[in-house]
This record gives structure tokens, C-alpha cells and sequence, in this order.
């Protein structure tokens, strides 16, 4: 793998974990969704044994896990997107700086990117390779 490579897939990380976060947000939804249903439905029933409390007791256990879970991703996600700045931040043009923010902090696709920066699609690409060529990834992140 080159180094260019190598440093694209560093940089993708948070997009990675952001779209992670997202769809596990889309999954607790889908539970709590869930949840409500059997609530709504083990209040129309007469009460006649626990086969209902457990089964809500299991999804609010389930939606528990994956807020604890989404909690450490966002965590994570934080600290992923300090040490990207860092990288970023080192880099001294200006204009590279910010290309990099856009792609892989703001997560903005080469099309918006070139339209907010005024500038050819084949012109981001080509400072994208010089920004990439001036990243500084630390030994400890790579």
C-alpha cells in the first residue's frame, strides 16, 4: 500500500465511524419504535403471565447496550477527529488545510468541495495529492 494510501484510509477513519454512529442511531430507533408497539400492545391485553415485561424488558436492555455503545463511538469519534485536525492544522497552506477539513472532517464529496473552493474538480484533486504528500501522520495513529 503507499503512503498516499495509507494516509487516505487514516484520514477516512471518521467517516467510517460517523457512518457507524449513524446507523446504529437508525437501529435504536428501529428498538424504540419496537418498544412502544409492545407497549401499546401489552397494555390492550389482559394481564395473564411475564412473557410480555420480559419481552420489553429485553428490547429497553437492547436499546440500553446500544446507547452505551453509541456513547464510546462518539467518544471515540471525537478523538479520531482531534488527531485528523492535528495532521490537518500542521499542514501550512491555507487552502489545503481547508480541503482536507471539507473532505475528511466535514465529509464533503470532491464535487462540493471544488464548488465552495471556486475551483476545477481536477484542480482539488491535484491539491488533494499535494495535501496528502505534507500530511504528517504520528507513529502512534497510523
Amino acid at each position: 500500500m503507499s503512503e498516499r494510501s495509507m494516509k487516505i484510509k487514516w484520514l477516512s477513519q471518521a467517516y467510517r465511524l460517523d457512518q457507524r454512529i449513524n446507523s446504529k442511531i437508525d437501529q435504536m430507533e428501529h428498538l424504540r419504535a419496537l418498544a412502544t408497539r409492545i407497549t401499546s400492545h401489552i397494555s390492550d391485553t389482559p394481564v395473564s403471565g411475564s412473557h410480555n415485561d420480559h419481552k420489553m424488558e429485553d428490547t429497553i436492555v437492547k436499546i440500553i447496550d446500544l446507547e452505551n455503545n453509541i456513547n464510546m463511538n462518539i467518544d471515540r469519534l471525537v478523538d479520531l477527529k482531534h488527531d485528523i485536525m492535528e495532521a490537518i492544522t500542521a499542514v501550512e497552506e491555507p487552502d489545503l488545510q481547508l480541503l482536507l477539513e471539507k473532505r475528511y472532517l466535514n465529509f464533503q464529496t470532491w464535487e462540493q468541495i471544488a464548488v465552495d473552493m471556486n475551483y476545477s474538480i481536477d484542480y482539488v484533486y491535484k491539491l488533494h495529492r499535494q495535501a496528502l504528500d505534507k500530511v504528517k501522520i504520528a507513529k502512534r495513529v497510523q
